[in-house]
């Protein structure tokens, strides 16, 4: 028996043929990552304008992949989707990490704390630390990586590692992950990440119905050229980061309420998650909107929990190369937020990148969907990649994990993500992240008029972001209840001609049913 949804047209039936079409794009994109990652560094298609076009190929059919993915039965899709994320970790994981060199510090930093001695208290090449040194990590000659010579402290020598006479930046939670695989080598790291990014797509598929959204959606994450190379080829420690974000996202966003022990325990995971990499932080502006005190108390004590053994041993060095790290970028003096520096003086940039994520974050906070942080949280992250056009893309991971939350309105956001490969691959990242903006806002205006088209532009459009209820407010009718929402919503959308058997109210069942049942023939 089909059913339909009042609120909609029904999702067209899967075409017998999307299975094979969406199989033959998942080969596509195994074999394009392979030829990706296993690109001959002097290869004219490894950097510059080639390498770039090459990346956008895939990401184009990553987007046909998806779509059919979205369009077929959840079974089919399930097992497509969860096949499909372990092919193409499998696939990245045929050559060494091919466009990053920070998994040699990560089993540095592991060996370290093995032999007991805090990560952040010496830098790799400390005379005090020689004793660590094996040809893996610190080969006879250069190389591919850095020599220095001896100095107060300092044992002169060559190492794979980068930026060799600074302490670590990784936060505790990412040392205790690289003392607990340090002993697999670069290539046991690589194949835990791997695992970790199929972690986060068999969250994704257990855990977005609990949220009222379809788990087809993983496949955004599961099927993404970035998430690939980043996690099986880089071994990069972001998608640890990742899998926690997603299990506080899950547990933040169920059901209509939150009690303060589901916060706490949201609190918690998310706390993990930033003392894991710094990038989930963008989530909180939409996610405290909904038990502040319980979400912030226990984020803010596991954040600190983590920080004391190291605050203890070393005292304020416990931060790391945070700070050296902003100079060396550039944020400190503005020569590095490439697309604002497109249209003001270089002067001006930082100030105005604090004006835009300050503005941006109040705004979330004030109208976001409280109950579904994800799609303010998006938004956060976006504007942050446009803002601060960082070279390494692999930051854009958080951005991947959101949109597949978010699902489909999202998607143009993937722009961003692919604009971050411009910067790693000598294109120039101002124009990259630009375009990306232009192709967000311009796909945000189409659907605008799409739904104004549609004449549901009033009531969709506000369900949508999730600030209905305010905007009434401003309106001076007073709060809007769920149930008068989906009643507007019910009697604003367009008729489907579809039989219809069952009729889904989207926010409240209980005030919502009475008004539905009375408007079934």
């Amino acid at each position: 028996m089909e059913t339909g949804i009042a609120a909609g047209p029904p999702r067209p039936r899967p075409h017998r043929y999307r299975p094979a079409a969406a199989l033959g794009v998942l080969a596509g994109l195994v074999v394009g990552t392979a030829l990706l990652v296993r690109l001959p560094a002097g290869s004219p298609w490894s950097r510059g304008m080639q390498g770039f076009a090459l990346l956008a190929i895939m990401f184009v059919l990553y987007g046909c992949g998806a779509w059919l993915v979205g369009s077929l039965k959840r079974s089919w899709a399930t097992a497509l989707t969860l096949g499909g994320a372990a092919a193409l970790q499998v696939a990245a994981l045929t050559a060494p990490a091919r466009y990053s060199d920070d998994l040699y510090r990560y089993v540095w930093d592991g060996r370290v704390q093995a032999h007991g001695i805090d990560p952040y208290r010496y830098v790799p090449v400390a005379s005090r630390l020689a004793g660590l040194r094996t040809p893996d990590l610190f080969p006879a000659t250069a190389g591919n990586g850095h020599c220095v010579t001896s100095g107060p402290d300092i044992t002169a020598g060559c190492t794979l590692l980068n930026r060799p006479l600074v302490h670590t930046i990784y936060p505790p939670v990412a040392q205790a992950y690289f003392w607990a695989v340090h002993w697999s080598g670069t290539r046991g790291v690589q194949v835990c990440a791997a695992v970790a990014a199929v972690l986060v797509t068999a969250v994704l598929i257990r855990g977005l119905p609990r949220l009222g959204a379809d788990p087809r959606q993983a496949v955004l994450w599961a099927w993404c050229p970035l998430v690939a190379i980043e996690a099986g080829n880089n071994g990069h420690v972001d998608v640890v980061a990742m899998l926690l974000t997603a299990a506080a996202l899950v547990v933040l966003g169920t059901g209509r309420s939150v009690t303060a022990s589901r916060a706490a325990a949201g609190g918690a995971l998310l706390g993990l998650a930033i003392a894991t990499k710094m990038t989930p932080a963008l989530l909180l502006p939409s996610a405290v909107r909904r038990r502040p005190l319980p979400l912030l108390a226990s984020l803010s004590g596991v954040v600190l929990a983590v920080y004391v053994p190291h605050l203890v041993a070393v005292g304020g060095g416990a931060s790391g190369f945070l700070s050296g790290y902003l100079n060396e970028e550039g944020y400190d003096s503005g020569r590095r937020f490439a697309v604002l520096d497109l249209v003001m003086p270089q002067a001006w940039a930082v100030p105005a990148a604090l004006v835009v994520l300050v503005a941006t974050a109040v705004l979330l906070w004030w109208f976001a969907d409280a109950a579904r942080p994800w799609r303010g949280a998006v938004v956060m992250t976006g504007v942050t990649l446009l803002v601060a056009a960082p070279a390494y893309e692999w930051y854009a991971e958080l951005l991947v994990l959101l949109v597949a939350f978010s699902g489909r309105a999202a998607v143009p956001w993937l722009a961003v993500a692919l604009a971050g490969y411009a910067g790693q691959l000598g294109v120039g990242p101002g124009g990259s992240y630009g375009v990306a903006a232009l192709f967000v806002g311009g796909a945000w205006l189409v659907r605008r008029r799409m739904a104004a088209g549609a004449g549901r532009a009033p009531v969709m459009a506000g369900l949508a972001d999730g600030s209905l209820p305010a905007r009434a407010e401003q309106a001076g009718t007073g709060p809007v209840s769920a149930g008068q929402a989906n009643a507007e919503l019910v009697s604003t959308a367009p008729v489907s001609t579809a039989p219809v058997d069952v009729i889904l109210p989207c926010l409240d069942e209980a005030q919502a049913l009475p008004f539905v049942l009375g408007r079934m023939p």
